[in-house]
């Protein structure tokens, strides 16, 4: 695999592989992983947060009674949250 990086973040990877005692590899690894394990959660909860949407059991707020009422936070009119 070949892996093409810009100068400076190159010269980033270089300075934290030698501070860090580590390979460049083994930093770049790691950080692909990282980006992985994110990545792949991500998709599976906007996955099943789609799936729950679509089931027709989820509940909706209007996002104007939701901003409406994040507006109202540490005012003395502060509402209740919108049923």
């Amino acid at each position: 695999m070949t892996l093409r990086l810009d100068e400076a973040t190159y010269r980033r990877l270089e300075r934290l592989a030698a501070s860090t005692d580590r390979t460049k590899s083994g930093l770049t690894a790691e950080a692909v992983e990282r980006y992985l394990d994110l990545s792949e959660w991500q998709a599976n909860a906007i996955r099943s947060a789609v799936k729950k949407a679509d089931s027709g059991a989820a509940k909706f707020i209007d996002h104007n009674d939701v901003d409406r009422w994040l507006a109202s936070w540490g005012t003395a009119d502060e509402g209740d949250p919108p049923a």
